[in-house]
């Protein structure tokens, strides 16, 4: 277990069997989908600091779509500026429903720099690797966040440093917390859920214990009507806050509960600044 990035006790007995909702044909019409859209970002890749952050957000709401997904986006973030994106996290799909937020450069493990493929598309899209295992390493990360802070950046983390099954969830760990103190740049809590129409929680996108990528994959797309729900919370000023210790506690309590007012969520349909984003 990582000395600050633990191990979530779900495994993939939390996970239900959705997979009824699809016929098999279908579901592989979504992988085949997804593969396209992926396909699009690989071949736009080199030229990331160049593309637009609308496109990007259009590109993260494809990826979503051609899963069968449906999204709900409340809220917004501010388009430009340094600042720390924070979320639990559930899901392989939580990377691109940030994305639709607002880009940002991901921090995760240094093992995935060593995956074939994924490790090198990885490194060129600016994602911040870090040495879980190795203590010492932790003031270095976290100079290194900062500076992409201070320099006008937006960093996304998933503070809880583990995926949970969507029914439980852990607590924000506060090293990602001090970068946005140093850098003075203000926090931006997201919440993150999955549902069936009905408002069940749906647990297939969960990615949690020995599951492997292509079953999780398989359990989204041969769903029926998931909707990701995407709550922006309202912003955390760093200087509201006298250490990362309370910092990371407010952001943990925004981002652990649904908002009790504000206008209604917009689905893709909806959503008529959709193409726009």
């Amino acid at each position: 277990m990582s000395v600050w990035l633990p191990t979530a006790p779900c495994s993939s007995a939390c996970v239900r069997d959705e997979s009824a909702g699809v016929r098999v044909p279908r579901a592989v019409l979504r992988l085949a989908a997804l593969l396209a859209v992926l396909v699009v970002g690989v071949v736009f890749l080199p030229f990331g600091r160049w593309v637009p952050a609308s496109w990007v957000r259009l590109f993260a709401r494809a990826v979503v779509r051609a899963t069968g997904v449906r999204l709900r986006l409340t809220g917004a973030a501010p388009p430009s500026g340094g600042l720390l994106v924070v979320a639990n996290h559930i899901s392989w799909m939580d990377i691109p429903l940030l994305a639709a937020v607002r880009p940002a450069r991901m921090v995760a493990k240094k093992e995935i720099r060593r995956w074939p493929v994924a490790g090198l598309l990885a490194a060129r899209a600016g994602v911040v690797f870090i040495d879980r295992d190795r203590l010492r390493a932790l003031p270095g990360t976290v100079a290194r966040l900062a500076a992409v802070l201070e320099r006008g950046g937006a960093v996304a983390v998933f503070p809880e440093g583990s995926t949970w099954c969507g029914r439980a969830r852990g607590t924000f760990r506060r090293a990602a917390f001090q970068a946005a103190l140093d850098a003075g740049v203000p926090v931006q809590p997201v919440r993150l859920g999955y549902r069936l129409p009905d408002g069940t929680v749906s647990t297939a996108p969960a990615f949690v214990g020995d599951d492997t990528l292509f079953a999780a994959l398989w359990r989204v797309v041969s769903a029926r009507r998931i909707v990701a729900h995407v709550e922006v919370r309202p912003l955390l000023a760093a200087g509201g806050h006298a250490d990362r210790r309370s910092l990371a506690a407010a952001a943990q309590d925004a981002s652990g509960r649904r908002a009790p007012h504000g206008p209604p969520a917009l689905t893709d349909a909806q959503d008529p600044s959709a193409r726009r984003r």
